[in-house]
């Protein structure tokens, strides 16, 4: 219809011997023998390769064949259609309503954003793409009801010149900004800024050596105190502003950020080294926070039946890598919650970390709620964050880090986002084009220097031993452009400091079977800092290159038998943050979910870049000290509030028969609800007193809010932007081996909730009471066992004392354990966690499930990539399904 059309408006027009008609040989070959005889003036073209290329031409061959066989594709119905047919008339009609249509099709850009704008971010219009930084919404798909209108803030669209003229600026404003005209960066303490008496340092630019771009004091110990009094005594009366309050001007912070992104991708290509690309997300990620966060805190603070309250002083130690969007996290978090805050930043990204606090107090947030205190890390910093007047702390840091601070101090509240040794395995069944597209992007943006890179690329032997595989990597490794941050083509930017340590050595020295497939550069331009990335080929199991995290542009190549092997090799890292899996095929798919040990899973796409909300980040094993809640996901606030019931409890409205459980989880309601019965017998028959009697009703509440949340959040698998092309879904685990631990001052609901928990959950449940046990606490316990005798081996009854309860947990018999108070834990047991980095849940128990049964389980984000090259394939149906 549309070559018809053509050759009939060039006929009209008397223009034939100035219109050319191309056809592909091969295809509709009948229809191009007609058009022949019409005009000669013809170019019929064909794909050619040479033979030794074949393998790269199949791709083209299928593109075509799939729009070849489109349902709409005239081709697809070229061999049997008939003039006048159903199947003609269908296409007819096509072509005749696209024709009606063209009048009205808009020839604007589709991509509008201009970054020149200085508007508020509300106003900038999204990027609509299959797979990129941040894809839209499915067509008719809309947030869950508690998310409300939550959007993820995009990111730059650099395909846009006008944006690559705003890039430009950036850098014109900037680079000049060093020596003499260097930042002054003051201290704010007690709601004032400190400007002299301090050791002052230099804050130095990685793709320029020696170049000061800002200078900043240093707080003292006196400093420190005067800062945690002010956060303690709290005269701006932050934490006693309503959550909804606290959540406008934390909004307010988002637009400002918003309007400060030229300025603050400045600071971090200064200061970090970082560049454009690398930092613009970072921004959207800190609007994300500020928005999502103090969202998420209204939702628990409304919660029926629950008072909420901050905890107190929160301390945020921030990482240089990410030295906006993590400080800013943290700062959000913590503040949303109802508490005051003091950031102390990175020594390498001060100048940076006070742009962002900048942010927070022009949209309204108290100098005194936040402060802003750079310290020396090995004394003062240590000062501060074993403050005793300091409630919780806020790390994202090295996992070394994490347990030097839990030794200075074992009763620490310590939230902590610490190393990773995250790895990608390819097997035979990947796409493996993607899969080095994906490894490339995962292993070395910002020159590896993520959290969340891939440093291992584990092959299955057939890949492994694919010479032209490795070829093809290796090429494309080296193809990257390694620079300064300030030439904007600069893919691999400097390092924040020259290589030393393990590092150092890494980039240097082979092990015993190892060899160069890339070898590294150092010093390329002169510059200490700036290295070439490296790969190694042949590492072996149990090897440093194996098991040791870098932090750099290096990555470690291993062979496995199979998707097994792999996965072994994987997990005897100890580490738990990011895992990759490139395959094409669903078996094994399930298989790596099945038995891979870390908080965020990717499948056919790159290990970094995790959004808010739609991949919430954290990880597990060394990779994460604390509860395991996720850093952009909606309960992150939680465990920085402290919360009561409001009494009466009022029953949840779901009955038994309403309560679904996932399949993986069969007997869990019928447990719980044979000990719901047996309670209530138990209730009717025995002579109780009149607090016994309110305990025992109070169980059977905590019974079926348990029940109703276990089904509603824990036991559900949710995808609250359900996109075009890509899975994300936001889960839980629940945690293997659980003790609870009794105290004499337990009370029978301490002792029955945590049991009923655990079973809601979904963990194996050890009960450990010391021997001397008596009273109250031992009836309990009594009780419980002969009520749960049904559970079989669901829940163990055992005897220890503290000293054996201190090594069941330095030798990780068991990962976690739930006291029902923080002051019924014995130092000694605080120390054994903290040596074991294992956290202790001793928040009083609730009858509430929606936050009782956030100790005990994990949190754990999938993404999955399922369309191939915008193909959907069996899914292309499901487009316009609703969000979970």
């Amino acid at each position: 219809f549309s070559l018809a059309y053509g050759l009939v408006l060039a006929a009209r027009a008397k223009a034939l011997d100035r219109v050319q008609f191309e056809m592909l040989e091969g295809m509709a070959n009948h229809q191009r023998r007609a058009l022949f005889e019409l005009t000669q003036n013809m170019l019929l073209y064909a794909p050619a390769c040479r033979q030794d290329e074949f393998t790269t031409a199949i791709g083209y061959l299928i593109r075509r064949l799939d729009e070849n066989t489109g349902p709409d594709n005239f081709l697809r119905h070229a061999f049997r259609i008939d003039v006048g047919s159903g199947t003609w008339q269908k296409l007819e009609r096509q072509f005749v309503e696209a024709f009606g249509m063209m009048e009205s099709v808009s020839h604007q850009p589709r991509h509008i954003q201009n970054r020149n704008q200085r508007a508020g971010s509300s106003s900038t219009p999204r990027v609509d793409v299959i797979h990129g930084a941040r894809p839209s919404l499915r067509d008719g798909a809309r947030r869950s009801a508690r998310f409300g209108d939550f959007h993820n803030e995009p990111d730059t669209d650099w395909s846009l010149v006008q944006n690559g003229e705003w890039a430009m600026s950036i850098v014109d404003a900037w680079r000049p900004r060093f020596g003499e005209r260097a930042a002054e960066v003051p201290l704010v303490i007690a709601g004032e800024e400190v400007s002299v008496g301090r050791d002052r340092r230099d804050s130095l630019d990685p793709s320029r050596p020696g170049t000061v771009v800002a200078r900043y004091l240093q707080a003292t110990n006196a400093d420190i105190d005067r800062a945690v009094g002010a956060a303690r005594e709290d005269a701006s009366g932050w934490r006693k502003l309503s959550a909804s309050k606290r959540q406008e001007i934390l909004h307010r912070v988002a637009d400002e950020l918003a309007a400060a992104r030229g300025d603050l991708l400045g600071a971090m290509l200064a200061e970090g080294g970082k560049t454009l690309a690398e930092s613009d997300p970072e921004v959207s990620e800190a609007i994300d926070f500020c928005r999502f966060y103090s969202d998420s805190a209204r939702h628990f603070y409304e919660l029926p039946n629950l008072a909420g309250r901050g905890r107190g002083v929160v301390v945020v130690v921030s990482p240089w890598n990410f030295p906006l969007a993590i400080p800013c996290g943290g700062v959000a978090a913590a503040l949303a919650a109802g508490n005051t805050v003091i950031l102390k930043p990175a020594s390498d990204t001060v100048l940076i970390a006070y742009r962002l606090a900048e942010c927070f107090w022009k949209a309204g947030v108290p100098r005194t709620a936040l402060q802003f205190a750079p310290c020396a890390g090995n004394s003062v910093a240590q000062y501060l964050v074993s403050h005793d007047a300091v409630d919780a702390v806020i790390l994202t840091g090295g996992t070394s880090t994490a347990a030097t601070m839990l030794a200075h101090k074992p009763t620490m509240n310590l939230f902590a986002e610490t190393g990773g040794k995250n790895a990608t395995i390819v097997t035979g069944l990947a796409d493996r084009d993607q899969a080095i597209k994906n490894v490339l992007h995962s292993a070395f943006s910002h020159s590896g220097q993520k959290c969340s890179a891939t440093s291992l690329l584990i092959l299955e032997s057939e890949v492994y031993r694919d010479p032209q595989f490795r070829q093809q990597f290796c090429d494309a490794v080296e193809s990257l452009t390694v620079g300064s941050t300030w030439d904007l083509p600069t893919k691999i930017g400097p390092l924040i400091r020259p290589p030393s340590g393990v590092l150092e050595s890494a980039l240097k020295e082979l092990e015993p079977g190892e060899e160069w497939a890339v070898m590294p550069r150092l010093r390329v331009d002169g510059n200490p800092q700036l290295v070439s990335p490296g790969v190694k080929w042949g590492v072996r199991p149990g090897s440093v290159t194996h098991w040791t995290e870098f932090f750099g542009p290096m990555l470690a190549v291993m062979e496995a038998r199979n998707l097994d092997d792999a996965i072994d090799l994987v997990n005897a890292t100890g580490y738990g943050l990011t895992s990759g899996l490139e395959s094409l095929d669903d078996r094994e798919q399930e298989r790596w979910q099945e038995r891979i040990r870390a908080g965020n899973l990717y499948i056919n796409r790159p290990t970094t870049g995790a959004i808010v909300l739609r991949q919430p980040f954290g990880g597990m094993g060394k990779s994460a000290v604390g509860p395991g809640i996720k850093a952009g996901g909606p309960n992150y606030v939680a465990p920085l509030m402290q919360f009561r019931e409001q009494p009466p409890p009022n029953k949840q409205p779901a009955p038994p028969t309403a309560w679904r459980f996932s399949s993986d989880a069969p007997s869990r309601p019928e447990l719980l609800i044979s000990l719901r019965q047996s309670l209530q017998k138990y209730v009717t028959s025995a002579s109780t007193s009149q607090v016994a009697a309110y305990e025992l009703e109070r169980i059977l509440h905590a019974i079926d809010s348990y029940q109703h949340w276990a089904t509603e959040e824990f036991h559900a698998s949710h995808d609250h932007f359900r996109l075009l092309g890509e899975d994300n879904f936001r889960r839980y685990r629940p945690v293997e081996q659980l003790r609870i631990c009794i105290h004499e001052s337990d009370t029978l609901f301490d002792v029955f909730a945590r049991a009923a928990a655990a079973r809601a959950a979904g963990c194996r449940a050890t009960v450990t009471s010391p021997p001397e046990l008596a009273g109250t606490a031992k009836d309990a316990v009594r009780l419980l066992d002969d009520l749960t005798d049904n559970w079989g081996a669901a829940i163990e009854f055992i005897t220890e004392t503290d000293e054996q309860l201190a090594r069941a947990i330095v030798s990780h018999q068991t990962d976690r354990v739930r006291y029902a108070a923080a002051n019924r834990v014995p130092l000694e047991i605080r120390r054994a966690a903290a040596d074991a980095l294992q956290y202790i849940a001793d928040t009083p128990p609730l009858a509430h499930g929606r936050v009782e049964l956030l100790w005990y389980f994990q949190e754990q984000s999938l993404s999955v990539v399922y369309h191939r090259y915008g193909n959907l394939g069996q899914r292309a149906n499901e487009q316009r399904d609703e969000p979970q």
